[in-house]
């Protein structure tokens, strides 16, 4: 091709791709200005406005600004500048639309309301400093005293929930959870209470008293019941709950009454908050950690467990009722 070719607006046309109409727009916009003009008043342009023009249909198929890629062609940036910083800027677009695709994808798994819908999308369009912020609110509110034990704290902060840049819907559910459950007084009151306890890795009195072994059996037996999806205050729970109950009473010499059962639910208790346990569990979904089995918070469903068999207890403990003109076994009639 010789370099004094000049080139009409068609023939530009039919070898960019671009339209006329398009052509013309970019030369009287001063982007691709024509070389020279024909004795008939025609437009001319020359190899340089060409490799111009496929230049700069090239970068606005890649979404850059007109602005911008006049900056490029008049050499005002380079295209490497320019291609680093449009890359990052689609980073943040393909985040933006990957967070609403999860968003959706709960939405859909879960039957959202229109409140709750609102409420996911508001919490998860915050950024992650607007989120670290959160959390740092809620650390700052539990533990923001004098006597705030700093193991407490570390253990808290080093477990600071963080929603990656793709996440699942379940990932966003866990996060608008937990987004609403650091934010209640009275669950701030609740992980005060247990933190502590929990940082310090201090053994419940029960434990100490029954032994490692029968509390790795009572985790080993809970765990197994949670995985089986067995409801603590359905009827499939009461014989794995009778069972951790009459063992325990046989270890500490006890007897097996509703007095015994309410004090192992005291116990339990004590360090082992459901609301705590939940928000563990929520953190390790949003950082998507993998849930190891023996770390599985047992104990709220052992405590419900022993809740509801506690009304139960004195039915169980009853003699049975005899109906009208039953002989029981082992007895005579008169």
């Amino acid at each position: 091709m010789d370099v004094t070719t000049l080139y009409s607006i068609g023939e530009l046309s039919r070898r960019t791709g671009l339209s006329v109409r398009t052509i013309r727009f970019y030369s009287d916009s001063g982007v691709v200005a024509p070389t020279t003009r024909s004795p008939a008043g025609y437009r001319l342009y020359d190899l340089d406005a060409l490799l111009r023009l496929e230049l700069l249909r090239t970068l606005r198929e890649l979404g850059l600004d007109l602005a911008t890629i006049q900056r490029v062609l008049d050499r005002e940036l380079s295209v490497a500048e320019v291609a680093a910083a449009h890359a990052d800027a689609m980073d943040v677009q393909i985040r933006v639309l990957q967070l609403r695709r999860s968003v959706l994808r709960a939405v859909a798994r879960r039957g959202s309301s229109p409140e709750e819908t609102k409420l996911m999308h508001r919490l998860t369009q915050l950024s992650g400093e607007e989120r670290r912020r959160l959390i740092d609110d809620f650390v700052d509110g539990t533990f923001g005293t004098v006597d705030a034990d700093p193991a407490a704290v570390a253990m808290v902060r080093a477990a600071t929930p963080d929603l990656p840049d793709d996440p699942s819907s379940e990932q966003v559910a866990a996060w608008v959870e937990l987004a609403e459950l650091v934010g209640d007084e009275d669950f701030r009151a609740r992980m005060r209470r247990t933190a502590r306890c929990q940082a310090a890795g201090r053994t419940l009195d029960i434990e100490s008293e029954v032994g490692e072994q029968l509390m790795e059996f009572t985790r080993q037996k809970v765990a197994e019941a949670m995985e089986s999806g067995i409801d603590p205050l359905g009827d499939r729970g009461a014989p794995v709950i009778d069972d951790l109950v009459h063992r325990f009473a046989g270890v500490l010499a006890r007897t097996p009454d509703k007095e015994f059962r309410d004090w192992m639910t005291q116990q339990f208790n004590e360090a082992h908050d459901p609301q705590v346990d939940r928000y563990w569990r929520l953190v390790w979904i949003v950082n998507g950690w993998q849930v190891i089995p023996n770390l599985i918070p047992v104990y709220p469903w052992l405590i419900q467990a022993l809740r509801n068999d506690r009304a139960a207890q004195s039915s169980q403990c009853a003699p049975p009722r005899i109906p009208e003109g039953a002989v029981p076994d082992g007895l005579s009639e008169p």
